[in-house]
Protein backbone atom coordinates (compact mmCIF):
# COMPACT_ATOMS: atom_id res chain seq x y z
CA UNK A 1 0.00 0.00 0.00
CA UNK A 2 2.16 3.14 -1.17
CA UNK A 3 0.34 6.10 1.24
CA UNK A 4 0.23 5.36 4.88
CA UNK A 5 -2.98 6.56 6.74
CA UNK A 6 -2.03 8.78 9.80
CA UNK A 7 -2.51 7.56 13.46
CA UNK A 8 -5.86 7.51 15.14
CA UNK A 9 -6.02 10.33 17.83
CA UNK A 10 -8.31 8.85 20.34
CA UNK A 11 -8.75 12.06 22.15
CA UNK A 12 -11.27 13.19 19.83
CA UNK A 13 -14.52 13.32 21.03
CA UNK A 14 -15.84 10.67 18.11
CA UNK A 15 -16.55 6.74 17.99
CA UNK A 16 -13.52 5.36 16.81
CA UNK A 17 -15.19 3.64 14.00
CA UNK A 18 -16.49 6.82 12.87
CA UNK A 19 -12.69 8.39 12.77
CA UNK A 20 -11.54 4.77 10.89
CA UNK A 21 -13.77 6.06 8.43
CA UNK A 22 -13.21 8.92 8.08
CA UNK A 23 -9.76 8.79 7.98
CA UNK A 24 -10.15 5.81 4.86
CA UNK A 25 -12.97 8.42 3.02
CA UNK A 26 -10.23 11.23 3.09
CA UNK A 27 -7.45 9.10 1.39
CA UNK A 28 -10.03 7.81 -1.53
CA UNK A 29 -11.57 11.35 -1.80
CA UNK A 30 -7.59 13.35 -1.80
CA UNK A 31 -6.61 10.20 -4.18
CA UNK A 32 -3.81 8.89 -1.92
CA UNK A 33 -5.78 5.47 -2.78
CA UNK A 34 -6.70 5.76 -6.30
CA UNK A 35 -9.18 3.74 -8.27
CA UNK A 36 -8.88 0.00 -7.90
CA UNK A 37 -6.24 0.32 -5.43
CA UNK A 38 -6.76 -2.78 -3.13
CA UNK A 39 -7.15 -2.14 0.47
CA UNK A 40 -5.81 -4.39 3.21
CA UNK A 41 -7.23 -4.91 6.75
CA UNK A 42 -3.91 -5.75 8.32
CA UNK A 43 -2.30 -2.51 6.65
CA UNK A 44 -5.08 -0.41 7.17
CA UNK A 45 -5.20 -1.66 10.83
CA UNK A 46 -1.88 -0.97 11.41
CA UNK A 47 -1.35 2.49 9.90
CA UNK A 48 -3.65 4.05 12.06
CA UNK A 49 -2.99 1.62 15.16
CA UNK A 50 -6.47 -0.13 15.54
CA UNK A 51 -7.55 -2.88 15.48
CA UNK A 52 -9.33 -4.81 12.60
CA UNK A 53 -12.90 -4.61 13.85
CA UNK A 54 -13.62 -1.07 13.05
CA UNK A 55 -11.40 -1.58 9.77
CA UNK A 56 -14.02 -3.92 8.26
CA UNK A 57 -17.16 -1.83 10.14
CA UNK A 58 -15.43 1.02 7.87
CA UNK A 59 -15.01 -0.56 4.66
CA UNK A 60 -18.87 -1.77 4.97
CA UNK A 61 -20.03 1.85 5.42
CA UNK A 62 -17.73 2.69 2.61
CA UNK A 63 -19.34 0.02 0.62
CA UNK A 64 -23.11 1.37 1.05
CA UNK A 65 -21.23 5.01 0.54
CA UNK A 66 -20.02 3.53 -2.87
CA UNK A 67 -16.53 4.21 -2.76
CA UNK A 68 -15.43 0.93 -1.99
CA UNK A 69 -16.15 -2.59 -4.27
CA UNK A 70 -15.86 -6.24 -2.70
CA UNK A 71 -14.90 -8.61 -4.79
CA UNK A 72 -16.11 -12.10 -3.81
CA UNK A 73 -12.66 -13.92 -2.87
CA UNK A 74 -10.33 -11.21 -3.22
CA UNK A 75 -11.06 -8.41 -0.94
CA UNK A 76 -11.84 -4.69 -0.56
CA UNK A 77 -10.61 -2.56 -3.84
CA UNK A 78 -11.20 1.55 -4.10
CA UNK A 79 -14.30 1.58 -6.59
CA UNK A 80 -13.50 2.94 -10.18
CA UNK A 81 -16.40 4.72 -11.57
CA UNK A 82 -17.63 4.28 -14.96
CA UNK A 83 -18.74 7.34 -17.39
CA UNK A 84 -22.81 5.24 -16.33
CA UNK A 85 -22.10 5.42 -12.59
CA UNK A 86 -20.84 9.20 -12.93
CA UNK A 87 -24.08 9.86 -15.06
CA UNK A 88 -26.65 8.03 -12.65
CA UNK A 89 -25.36 9.39 -9.74
CA UNK A 90 -25.61 13.07 -11.14
CA UNK A 91 -28.96 12.58 -12.32
CA UNK A 92 -29.59 11.78 -8.77
CA UNK A 93 -27.80 14.62 -7.11
CA UNK A 94 -28.89 17.02 -9.50
CA UNK A 95 -32.36 16.05 -8.56
CA UNK A 96 -31.99 15.99 -4.48
CA UNK A 97 -30.01 19.60 -4.66
CA UNK A 98 -32.12 21.04 -6.68
CA UNK A 99 -35.02 19.99 -4.11
CA UNK A 100 -32.57 21.52 -1.19
CA UNK A 101 -32.31 24.60 -2.63
CA UNK A 102 -36.07 25.28 -3.51
CA UNK A 103 -36.57 24.58 0.47
CA UNK A 104 -33.68 26.22 1.67
CA UNK A 105 -35.03 29.56 -0.38
CA UNK A 106 -38.17 28.97 1.75
CA UNK A 107 -36.80 27.91 5.39
CA UNK A 108 -33.05 29.54 5.33
CA UNK A 109 -32.09 32.06 8.68
CA UNK A 110 -30.20 34.57 8.45
CA UNK A 111 -27.08 33.03 10.25
CA UNK A 112 -27.36 30.99 7.52
CA UNK A 113 -27.03 33.38 4.41
CA UNK A 114 -23.92 34.99 6.57
CA UNK A 115 -22.40 31.45 6.40
CA UNK A 116 -22.60 30.82 2.66
CA UNK A 117 -21.57 34.53 1.79
CA UNK A 118 -18.42 33.50 4.26
CA UNK A 119 -17.99 30.07 2.63
CA UNK A 120 -17.59 31.94 -0.81
CA UNK A 121 -15.23 34.64 0.79
CA UNK A 122 -13.20 31.54 1.69
CA UNK A 123 -12.96 29.82 -1.73
CA UNK A 124 -11.18 32.77 -3.25
CA UNK A 125 -7.97 32.91 -1.38
CA UNK A 126 -7.90 28.44 -1.75
CA UNK A 127 -8.84 29.26 -5.52
CA UNK A 128 -5.84 31.87 -6.00
CA UNK A 129 -3.40 29.33 -4.72
CA UNK A 130 -5.00 26.48 -6.63
CA UNK A 131 -5.21 24.45 -3.10
CA UNK A 132 -7.84 21.45 -4.62
CA UNK A 133 -8.54 20.55 -0.93
CA UNK A 134 -9.23 23.34 0.50
CA UNK A 135 -11.43 24.64 -2.64
CA UNK A 136 -13.37 21.06 -2.09
CA UNK A 137 -13.57 21.79 1.70
CA UNK A 138 -15.14 24.66 0.95
CA UNK A 139 -17.71 23.82 -1.53
CA UNK A 140 -18.40 21.09 0.34
CA UNK A 141 -19.44 23.48 3.50
CA UNK A 142 -21.21 25.48 1.00
CA UNK A 143 -23.36 23.09 -0.28
CA UNK A 144 -23.77 22.07 3.75
CA UNK A 145 -25.74 24.89 4.29
CA UNK A 146 -27.98 25.02 1.93
CA UNK A 147 -29.15 21.55 2.95
CA UNK A 148 -28.97 22.85 6.56
CA UNK A 149 -31.67 24.85 5.51
CA UNK A 150 -33.44 22.77 3.44
CA UNK A 151 -34.88 21.14 7.31
CA UNK A 152 -35.28 17.42 6.03
CA UNK A 153 -33.01 15.62 7.60
CA UNK A 154 -33.83 12.58 5.39
CA UNK A 155 -33.24 14.73 2.27
CA UNK A 156 -29.73 15.66 3.72
CA UNK A 157 -29.22 11.82 4.88
CA UNK A 158 -29.49 10.38 1.11
CA UNK A 159 -27.35 13.58 -0.41
CA UNK A 160 -24.47 12.96 1.92
CA UNK A 161 -24.28 9.06 0.60
CA UNK A 162 -24.22 10.33 -2.98
CA UNK A 163 -21.75 13.22 -2.06
CA UNK A 164 -18.73 10.87 -1.27
CA UNK A 165 -19.04 9.47 -4.66
CA UNK A 166 -19.21 12.70 -6.46
CA UNK A 167 -15.90 14.48 -4.28
CA UNK A 168 -13.70 10.68 -4.91
CA UNK A 169 -13.24 12.43 -8.18
CA UNK A 170 -14.82 16.05 -8.33
CA UNK A 171 -10.53 16.91 -8.74
CA UNK A 172 -10.38 15.98 -12.20
CA UNK A 173 -13.45 18.63 -13.09
CA UNK A 174 -11.65 21.38 -10.00
CA UNK A 175 -8.54 21.46 -12.54
CA UNK A 176 -10.39 21.63 -15.89
CA UNK A 177 -9.19 25.41 -17.28
CA UNK A 178 -11.98 28.09 -16.02
CA UNK A 179 -13.84 25.63 -14.00
CA UNK A 180 -13.28 27.14 -10.48
CA UNK A 181 -14.02 30.64 -12.00
CA UNK A 182 -17.55 29.42 -13.55
CA UNK A 183 -18.11 27.69 -10.07
CA UNK A 184 -17.68 30.97 -8.16
CA UNK A 185 -20.29 32.93 -10.63
CA UNK A 186 -22.62 29.49 -9.84
CA UNK A 187 -22.15 29.93 -6.77
CA UNK A 188 -23.23 33.51 -6.25
CA UNK A 189 -26.08 32.95 -8.14
CA UNK A 190 -27.56 30.30 -5.65
CA UNK A 191 -26.69 32.85 -2.80
CA UNK A 192 -28.21 35.60 -4.34
CA UNK A 193 -32.00 33.28 -5.67
CA UNK A 194 -31.88 31.89 -1.96
CA UNK A 195 -31.41 35.07 -0.37
CA UNK A 196 -34.07 36.57 -2.23
CA UNK A 197 -36.39 34.13 -1.09
CA UNK A 198 -37.48 32.66 -4.86
CA UNK A 199 -37.75 28.62 -5.00
CA UNK A 200 -37.47 28.86 -8.87
CA UNK A 201 -34.88 31.02 -8.88
CA UNK A 202 -32.69 28.56 -6.28
CA UNK A 203 -33.96 25.56 -8.20
CA UNK A 204 -32.55 26.60 -11.20
CA UNK A 205 -29.25 28.08 -10.95
CA UNK A 206 -28.67 24.81 -9.11
CA UNK A 207 -29.43 22.57 -11.48
CA UNK A 208 -27.18 24.49 -13.96
CA UNK A 209 -24.43 24.44 -11.58
CA UNK A 210 -24.99 20.86 -11.15
CA UNK A 211 -25.24 19.98 -15.01
CA UNK A 212 -21.94 22.33 -15.86
CA UNK A 213 -20.28 20.09 -13.06
CA UNK A 214 -21.16 16.59 -14.76
CA UNK A 215 -20.51 18.29 -18.37
CA UNK A 216 -16.73 19.61 -16.77
CA UNK A 217 -15.68 15.81 -14.95
CA UNK A 218 -17.04 13.97 -18.39
CA UNK A 219 -15.36 16.22 -20.49
CA UNK A 220 -11.90 16.59 -17.75
CA UNK A 221 -12.29 12.40 -18.23
CA UNK A 222 -12.30 12.02 -21.98
CA UNK A 223 -9.63 14.46 -22.51
CA UNK A 224 -7.33 12.43 -20.07
CA UNK A 225 -8.30 9.27 -21.91
CA UNK A 226 -7.23 10.71 -24.80
CA UNK A 227 -4.18 11.78 -23.31
CA UNK A 228 -3.23 8.02 -22.19
CA UNK A 229 -3.97 7.49 -25.61
CA UNK A 230 -1.61 8.88 -27.16
CA UNK A 231 1.22 8.25 -24.40
CA UNK A 232 0.46 4.82 -24.89
CA UNK A 233 0.77 4.83 -28.96
CA UNK A 234 4.16 6.59 -28.71
CA UNK A 235 5.87 3.92 -26.44
CA UNK A 236 8.10 1.81 -28.03
CA UNK A 237 6.42 -1.40 -29.85
CA UNK A 238 3.12 -0.21 -29.51
CA UNK A 239 0.96 0.71 -32.44
CA UNK A 240 -2.57 1.26 -33.76
CA UNK A 241 -4.43 -0.36 -36.53
CA UNK A 242 -4.50 1.73 -39.59
CA UNK A 243 -8.12 2.80 -40.49
CA UNK A 244 -9.52 2.74 -44.01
Amino acid sequence: MAQRLPQIQLDVFKPLRELVTDNIRQAIINGDFPPGMRLMELQLAADMGVSRTPIREAIRKLELEGLIVMIPRRGAYVANFSIKDINEVYEIRTALDVLSAGLAAERINEEELEEMERRLISMRPAIEAMDIPKIAEEDSAFHDVIYKASRNERLISIISNLREQINSIRSKSMLYPGRLSDMMEEHRMIVDAIAQGNPEAAEKAVKTHMENAERTLLKAIEEKSIEEEEATDKRPGSYRKATK
